[in-house]
């Protein structure tokens, strides 16, 4: 059975015992909860979750510019990788020896999914990728319970500030956000994460979201938007939960439901 990339490259199941580098902190998660942590032999400094597990796995640097000498010392027998969190040309420098490059590109809640099969198909973790899929399918569909009936919301989610940056409509936060019935602004853009006019947008949305990350917006962050911008509804938004894909999504669309709800009840 053959599975295929983000890149449209089939991949078939390794009959081996990987050797994984995960140059992406969500797919890095993912990997140990589909019970791969032991095949883990490298990972960025970003990847944080779990800790007890990537503690012990050596960093190469960040998404871009990791150490490639570090990295061939490792023998990888598969690297994983994204467009949008690597530089093309660094990965492209790995095909020189690295047997299998996995490239991932999810730019919608569900494509999870597919995720998830792709990853536990190539390493023998078909029944893991099913019980992932179907604690998905059962936070979706609980989220889009919530979500269903009620008004949806204009918004507005700066990942950073001075220049302040949103994201456009076709970004995975974005879907992630819409899946609570959330739509952000700008309603249209050329640019994935375009700089935006604070002050008009802001008061254009019916809720501004500060996210934890890139930009570690904090509680004094928001106090000082409020004050700036007198009249507008802020509220900080952990970035982890509505930009990590991988198994992050699960817990991730629980959280959107808890937040919607409390949202709308304040």
């Amino acid at each position: 059975m053959q599975w295929s990339d983000a890149l449209g490259k089939p991949h078939t199941r390794f009959s081996g015992m990987p050797r994984i580098v995960s140059l992406v902190p969500s797919l890095t998660e993912l990997l140990v909860d589909l019970g791969l942590g032991e095949r883990l032999v490298g990972r960025t400094g970003f990847c944080i979750h779990p800790r007890p597990v990537v503690r012990r796995v050596p960093k190469l640097g960040g998404t871009k510019g990791f150490d490639i000498d570090k990295l061939r010392a490792l023998q990888a027998t598969h690297v994983l990788v994204n467009i949008d969190e690597n530089r093309r040309e660094e990965v492209e420098a790995l095909a020189d020896f690295v047997p299998h490059l996995i490239v991932t590109h999810p730019l919608a809640a569900r494509d999870n999914l597919e995720l998830y099969r792709l990853l536990g198909g190539i390493f023998g973790r078909e029944k893991e990728a099913e019980a992932l899929c179907a604690d998905f399918e059962r936070a979706w569909a609980a989220l889009g319970t919530l979500a269903h009936g009620r008004p949806r919301q204009r918004v507005l989610y700066l990942i950073w500030r001075e220049p302040w940056l949103s994201v456009a409509r076709d970004t995975y936060i974005s879907h992630m956000l819409a899946a609570a019935g959330w739509d952000t602004l700008p309603q249209t853009s050329a640019i994935r994460y375009p700089e935006v006019d604070l002050p008009g947008l802001a008061r254009a949305a019916e809720i501004v979201f500060l996210s934890s990350e890139p930009y570690p917006f904090r509680a004094q962050d928001l106090r000082q938007l409020t004050e700036r911008l007198p009249g507008i509804r802020a509220a900080l938004i952990d970035g982890e939960m509505v930009s990590w894909y991988g198994s992050r999504a699960i817990r991730g669309l629980a959280y959107l439901r808890e937040l919607r709800a409390s949202l709308d009840e304040s």
